[in-house]
């Protein structure tokens, strides 16, 4: 049995360099969950713009060298004074989604806004809002710059908003429901200091919260 399972891990390890191989030595970007830990009765939700539950994450191929540059990095954020919460908590490891862990920002579009510290090129974004609750978060729109103040070469990567409503450009891309297993945007490699993510309240409230950012790419 022992030789057979060192045969298996022996026979992955080949597959994962064949498959980094054939794709110039790259490998698929994979995201770590928290357990899942739902509380309360589903409440239905009703969008017409909302993605079939179960779609997969899109597939991003990194080098290596790509990491989590958005961890233990400043967050500054639209809402001074958060209602529940610090915005340390967006890029301070912990996924759970329990009170503790997450930070609650006032009704109406809002932003939080993560410091690489400096230029890098980012090839995915992973977001958890709250997945305590089957819900969706309205106008999810994330943008990538180096401006501070996001007035000028700003890359938009994904975009929710289907109406308009937070006044940045209709998107096409579809509302989703909260998971632990979050939700991985592709960047496509776009070049940036910082990276803003929008909302405009969910399903469930008025509120807007964030539980954790990661931001996956490599100083330039």
């Amino acid at each position: 049995m022992k030789s057979k399972l060192i045969s298996l891990i022996a026979l992955a390890a080949i597959s994962v360099s064949a498959f980094a191989a054939h794709h110039g030595g790259k490998k698929p970007l994979a995201l770590e969950f928290p357990p899942p830990f739902l509380i309360g009765t589903p409440v239905q939700v009703n969008l017409p713009h909302l993605e079939a539950p179960g779609t997969p994450s899109p597939v991003i191929m990194v080098p290596d060298g790509v990491s989590n540059l958005a961890e233990g990095k400043e967050v500054t954020s639209s809402d001074d004074f958060p209602i529940i919460g610090g915005l340390d908590y967006v890029t301070d490891g912990d996924k759970e989604s329990e009170e503790g862990y997450f930070v609650e920002l006032a009704p109406g579009t809002q932003w939080i806004q993560i410091d690489l510290e400096s230029s890098a090129t980012i090839y995915g974004v992973g977001i958890w809002h709250f997945h305590t609750q089957k819900r969706a978060y309205h106008d999810v729109i994330v943008q990538i710059s180096d401006d501070e103040s996001f007035e000028s070469g700003v890359k938009t990567v994904f975009n929710n908003d289907h109406d308009n409503s937070s006044g940045f450009g209709k998107g096409d891309d579809k509302a989703y429901l909260e998971t632990n297993e979050g939700k991985l945007v592709d960047a496509k490699e776009s070049k940036g200091r910082y990276v803003r993510i929008y909302g405009a309240g969910n399903t469930s409230n008025e509120m807007n919260h964030f539980v954790e950012v990661e931001v996956f790419g490599a100083a330039n």
